[in-house]
């Protein structure tokens, strides 16, 4: 008989850290970026189309990069770190956006939190931001929960 506890014991343990496993870590590539557009009740594709990573560590770190699609498919060459950077080449580097985060995940809920601890817009500077998180298969679907980016959907691949 306390055989048989320790075994159903043994089986819950298992199957509740299971649940909190962490499905994130990894490094993921951006499939599509879209809106949802209240007026045709369709989803249509985000700012001509976007490409980028995500990326969640085991110790609570994580990074991304947006670009716009084909950002590097450019001619434009410009030094880093110069203030001599032409007009045009600052106006490109606007359609990268990037940020490093601590996160923490709400399984209950399926919320990831990501407290910015560098950004490439100073005023985003240690924001807190929420994204609702899911996965269909093999994909992972972030939802951005703060008004300004509210009807955003990011889906990603594992790379």
């Amino acid at each position: 008989m306390n055989t048989k506890i320790i075994i159903i014991l043994f089986l819950t343990f298992l199957l509740s850290s299971c649940e909190n496993e962490n499905r994130l870590t990894g490094l993921w590539s951006l499939v599509v970026m879209d809106n949802y557009n209240e007026q045709t009740n369709e989803w249509e594709v985000w700012n001509g189309g976007m490409q980028g990573y995500i990326l969640y560590d085991d110790d609570e770190n994580m990074s991304l990069h947006l670009m716009t699609k084909d950002y590097e498919k450019t001619d434009l060459r410009f030094p880093d770190f110069d203030d001599t950077i032409p007009l045009e080449a600052l106006k490109h580097l606007t359609n990268s956006y990037v940020y490093f985060a601590k996160y923490k995940i709400n399984y209950e809920d399926s919320i990831v939190t990501h407290r910015r601890i560098s950004h490439s817009n100073p005023g985003e500077w240690g924001k807190i931001v929420n994204r609702k998180f899911g996965f269909i298969g093999d994909t992972l679907t972030l939802e951005p929960l703060e008004d300004k980016t509210a009807g955003l959907r990011l889906k990603w691949i594992r790379d």
